[in-house]
């Protein structure tokens, strides 16, 4: 037993390797996370063996189980959530969700993922228990309790120095690990030696250190904390800028000394906050400045929503907002941490959230961040009603980072008003709720308190999409049922339906209240249908170049994947207004205040004025983005120019360092805000 105890290394080096090799995941890194596994491998091993020789083999065995579970249980949480699990900062997220809403698709993508708890469950169980089994004694062997002294002292002698060995070898591996990550000639800014420092981006973590480094990387920084990043330098004029022809605008900029809060900050990361602000070049003011000032807002982040899903008969009211207000060409949704809370984050307070836990939008709650740019926080000084809904349980901490976002929060339980959710006649509560039956009990609340900011958050069209595990494909299915689509295509539209109904069901009532034509409506999604691929290649008529339709792997997928549609419209607008900007989830708040007309400070956002002059931009999860000018893979580190934009080698070279710096700078904006409490620091 003792020498086959050694098997426990073994495992830990091919569940990473099979795992790496099932996910699809880069192998180039193998030096750095077949070394880091042999290492906790290794260790793992000179424990058990310094254990009482009776308990060794369950020790093991129990070793093995919790190796193997959690392989596989990463496998499907990447599969549903679209991203990795941490620990101890994912634990708490976890349990504070329903995960009972997702039994569905946990049970559909362990059907789907049958080989793979075949190889990284059932095979590895059957080779330790295998390779650990008792063997029949010779003949002159005796029992340990009936050696003589002096052998059971040469034999734990022997225990003891195998120990030593195994600790050892798991110093040499994790001494070449080190090497591999520190001395390798990486490329990209994303690296092993990048990631070994850093508690973020668990995708890469996983991808180049190892699932099983990523989790002890995870509990170290849970001890011991993060060490310390190197902050991007700030550079002169982050953002150029022409000089503005006639008519002059003023800038959407208040009266704040960068200079001096830099001099006093009390960490880099404050000080960092303030040089970078004061160097960016503040959106100017437009035609489209104060167009809808004083109107009553209704914002709706739209779960699961694609544009591709837009029909002109199957979905008339989206059509018609989507076409006869603000037209976003060029928008997109990109998939940032934590999906849903991740895309409301975005959508709420103009910035990106942390690439990893605790979640951003959860922790502003936990420390009643101050963010007085959002929505309700500035309307509400404008004498505005702000009240936010949204069907479903409490999840992601919304009890707390809601109300701090300014709305008076509304949902099923952990509030002070909890809304009442739809029921059969059983009274059982159906999945997923209805976003119409959201609208008709709701309106009434707020349609005489003008004038008013309603924020709902949908639910409709949560995944998963079948007829027999979504009530609303369920409900609209004969709507669907005779179109040319899979039947988990048709599913998701049918769940779309209920947000049209919803939308219908609104503006009818805004018109018949004689309020529509001063009601701006904005929608946006929290995040595409990121577990199903195939619904959107079926939705758009193309590949976007995926190797599997579960899993948005940037480095291959086609951005166009989150290609969405920003939905801006008002029944009072004249005339479609047509915009060709790039533009992203974060842009949607500078844009709405601008438009209302409302007091704020565009520096202090990741997000801009999509109605300004400033160039449009779109950063992704993966540091890739896009521009007016055109698009740069962190993968390839390569720029492909717009079709009509010309550069030079060398033009093309410094703008790419350029928008780099401010694609990196725009991502860690609302991680250090909320770390830092910033906002109440520049604005008390």
């Amino acid at each position: 037993m003792r020498k086959r105890i050694f098997v426990l290394a073994a495992l830990a080096v091919y569940l990473e390797l099979v795992f790496h090799l099932y996910m699809g995941l880069d192998m180039r890194y193998a030096p750095v996370f077949l070394c880091a596994a042999a290492a906790w491998g290794l260790l793992a091993t000179a424990v058990v063996l310094l254990l009482p020789r009776k308990v060794r083999r369950a020790v093991g065995a129990v070793i093995t189980l919790l190796m193997t579970v959690v392989y596989m249980a990463e496998c499907i949480c990447k599969v549903i959530l679209q991203q990795y699990y941490q620990i101890i900062g994912g634990l708490e997220t976890a349990a504070g969700n329903h995960l009972g809403d997702y039994s569905a698709a946990v049970w559909g993508a362990l059907a789907e993922n049958i080989p793979g708890i075949l190889l990284m469950v059932v095979l590895p169980l059957g080779a330790y228990f295998l390779a650990t089994r008792e063997t029949k004694k010779d003949p002159g062997e005796a029992d340990i309790d009936g050696q003589a002294d002096s052998d059971v002292k040469k034999e734990k002698r022997t225990e003891w120095k195998q120990a030593v060995l195994a600790f050892v070898a798991a110093c040499v591996f994790g001494a070449a690990c080190l090497a591999a990550v520190f001395l390798l000639p990486w490329k990209g800014d994303i690296n092993p030696a990048y990631l070994a420092r850093t508690d973020l981006y668990t995708d890469d973590q996983v991808e180049q250190l190892g699932l099983g480094t990523m989790l002890l990387q995870d509990v170290r920084h849970s001890i011991f904390g993060t060490p310390g990043e190197t902050m991007p330098q700030v550079e002169e004029a982050a953002e150029g800028q022409q000089e503005p022809e006639e008519p002059v605008y003023d800038y959407n900029q208040m009266d704040i000394d960068f200079e001096g809060l830099a001099a006093a900050a009390s960490s880099d990361e404050e000080r960092w906050l303030s040089e970078y602000f004061g160097s960016v070049q503040p959106a100017q003011q437009n035609e489209y400045t104060g167009m809808f000032e004083g109107y009553n807002v209704i914002f709706i982040t739209a779960e699961g929503f694609s544009g591709y899903m837009i029909d002109p008969e199957l979905t008339p009211t989206l059509y018609k907002m989507s076409t006869e207000g603000f037209v976003f060409k060029n928008f997109y949704s990109p998939l940032h941490f934590t999906s849903t809370s991740g895309g409301e984050f975005q959508d709420l307070t103009g910035l990106y959230p942390r690439a990893g836990f605790p979640v951003s939008l959860t922790e502003s709650g936990k420390q009643s961040t101050y963010l007085p740019f959002t929505l309700a926080n500035v309307l509400n000084g404008e004498g505005y009603t702000s009240i936010g809904y949204h069907f479903n349980q409490n999840m992601y901490g919304r009890e707390l980072s809601h109300p701090n976002l300014g709305y008076e929060w509304r949902q099923a339980d952990a509030c002070a008003r909890p809304v009442t959710k739809e029921t059969d006649e059983g009274g059982r509560e159906y999945w997923p709720q209805s976003d119409d039956y959201m609208v008709q009990q709701t309106f009434e609340d707020y349609v005489d308190k003008e004038p008013f900011n309603i924020y709902y958050l949908t639910i409709s069209m949560h995944l998963p999409y079948g007829y027999d595990s979504n009530e609303m494909s369920r409900r609209n299915w004969d709507q669907v049922a005779s179109l040319p689509y899979s039947d988990k295509t048709k599913a998701y539209l049918a769940a779309g339906l209920e947000l049209e109904k919803g939308l219908t069901d609104l503006v009818s009532k805004l018109e018949e209240a004689g309020i529509a034509d001063h009601t701006l409506i904005a929608m946006a999604p929290d995040h595409v249908p990121y577990s199903d691929l195939d619904i959107l290649e079926e939705l758009a008529g193309r590949d976007f170049g995926s190797d599997s339709v579960e899993t948005l792997d940037e480095e291959n997928v086609s951005l166009d994947v989150y290609k969405n549609t920003w939905i801006l419209w008002s029944a009072g607008m004249e005339e479609p207004v047509e915009v060709e900007k790039v533009c992203s989830q974060v842009d949607i708040l500078p844009t709405l205040l601008n438009l209302l007309g409302a007091e704020y400070d565009s520096r202090m956002l990741a997000g801009i004025d999509v109605l300004s002059d400033q160039e449009g931009m779109a950063v992704f999860f993966s540091r890739s983005w896009i521009t007016d000018q055109g698009t740069y893979s962190r993968y390839t580190e390569e720029f492909q120019p717009a079709p009509d934009v010309e550069m030079t080698e060398e033009e093309k070279n410094v703008y790419v360092e350029n928008k780099k710096y401010l694609a990196d700078c725009r991502l860690r904006l609302g991680e250090l805000i909320i770390e830092t409490d910033y906002y109440r620091k520049a604005l008390p």
